[in-house]
């Protein structure tokens, strides 16, 4: 590690190339802590749209017309308005409205930011389950009716994995939309990658150095992800289903 920190630092010397990242340990640090949030706000956000999609998604084919209705209209409100908005709303509008516990807070601007990121993919995801729910053939849910299945079993048992199979290309995409729209965070404070670049090339006059960095940091991100998905694809997928 000391090697490669005397290394960029006599490249800077040399050259004028500034990437304290490598030989600033409070720079570096800062540059961790911002990769290891966003990471987290991804995760976190990816784990709660996959689970609230599939339920949004299975609301949409509800029998009662109210609660499709509700369905619909949340997935059209979280569509159609700009996600900065929405962080926003949350943060600014609702965020004051809650009680505060000993004069902080309930929720920071990470917690606000997993929400309204969570809620915003959450749309997207129940789409994706939907396209991925109407591909299953009518078949095999009569199939699993027969044999005494209830609708929430069919659900779980017949629909919603085959679904998942059908639609894990689209998903991908939204998984590095996902990944990509994390930045927004900034706007709120919240200490992610763009975040703590911003704090760095404002004090260290680096701007071009780090926005290289930033873009290589991000195209790593979504290239594991879309590694990991094909990977993943291959891995499930049913011959003759989805071809």
């Amino acid at each position: 590690m000391d090697d490669v920190a005397a290394w960029f630092l006599a490249l800077y010397k040399a050259t004028g190339i500034k990437l304290t990242i490598f030989y600033d340990g409070y720079d570096r640090g800062r540059f961790v802590e911002g990769l290891i949030t966003t990471v987290k706000l991804s995760a976190y956000c990816l784990a709660g749209s996959l689970v609230l999609g599939a339920l949004v998604a299975m609301l949409q084919g509800a029998r009662t017309a109210a609660v499709r209705r509700a369905a619909s209209a949340f997935v059209e409100l979280f569509r159609n308005t700009p996600p900065l908005v929405q962080l926003y709303f949350f943060y600014f509008a609702l965020g004051p409205l809650l009680p505060r516990a000993g004069g902080a807070p309930l929720l920071g601007s990470f917690g606000w930011a997993v929400i309204s990121l969570t809620l915003l993919e959450t749309a997207f995801a129940a789409e994706i389950y939907r396209a991925g729910i109407e591909a299953v053939p009518r078949e095999m849910v009569e199939a699993a009716a027969s044999l005494g299945f209830s609708r929430p079993q069919i659900y779980r048992q017949v629909v919603l994995p085959l679904a998942l199979r059908a639609t894990l290309p689209a998903m991908t995409n939204n998984l590095v939309n996902l990944v990509k729209t994390t930045t927004l965070a900034y706007a709120i404070a919240v200490p992610e990658l763009v975040y703590m670049s911003a704090q760095i090339w404002s004090e260290q006059v680096n701007v071009p150095e780090m926005m290289v960095v930033l873009l290589v940091c991000y195209v790593a991100m979504v290239g594991a992800i879309n590694q990991f998905m094909q990977w993943l694809e291959a891995r499930l997928r049913v011959p003759g289903f989805g071809q």
